[in-house]
């Protein structure tokens, strides 16, 4: 198999959580803006190409350290926000009143580290690989999950007229569900 096709794999592979975060951003959202749309999947792609750069730089040292918590830290980051959206719907659907989305700049900070600390990994796979050029790769992978970000977004929000209120509920059991799912396969499958 040739160098591009892996790395395109790859950043395929890097892309879901990310994918599946969009949809959950998609589930929020009552009207569609453009900007929102841009900044949600800037910020998954951006993250996504930052890390293997920094897991390339810190090279094959620090490898065990970094697989060792990463898993950790999607869980815990995960949970918090996936645990807010939860007490969101809740309040929400209390309150018959869903209010307008508003992007939380903090909140996608969050969670693009959240679906990216993988890459950190790759990142440091690719340092000890010799034919890896980063800056293709990092790009690459940014590329892809920017646009698998905006086909989230645009699903999520389709699925989000459907469920109507209950959106913020399944968005939020979404976030929670990828945190146990990385925990569990890191803990146990690795």
């Amino acid at each position: 198999m040739s160098l591009f096709i892996e790395i395109f794999l790859i950043g395929v592979g890097l892309s879901m959580d990310a994918f599946a975060v969009s949809i959950c951003k998609g589930l929020s959202m009552k009207k569609i803006k453009k900007r929102d749309v841009f900044i949600i999947a800037l910020f998954f792609g951006g993250f996504q190409a930052l890390m293997p750069f920094i897991g390339w730089f810190l090279g094959k040292g620090f490898e065990s350290y970094i697989t060792s918590i990463d898993h950790w830290i999607a869980f815990i980051l995960l949970g918090i926000i996936g645990g807010k959206m939860l007490i969101d719907g809740i309040k929400a659907e209390d309150d018959e009143e869903t209010g307008e989305f508003k992007l939380d700049l903090k909140e996608l900070f969050l969670l693009a580290i959240a679906t990216s600390i993988d890459a950190l990994a790759v990142g440091v796979s690719f340092a000890a690989l010799e034919n890896v050029n980063i800056a293709f790769a990092a790009t690459a992978i940014c590329s892809i999950t920017f646009m698998f970000s905006i086909v989230g977004v645009l699903i999520g929000k389709k699925f989000g007229n459907i469920l109507n209120n209950k959106a913020q509920l399944v968005g939020g059991l979404i976030l929670v569900g990828i945190g146990v799912k990385i925990f569990v396969e890191h803990t146990f499958f690795n």
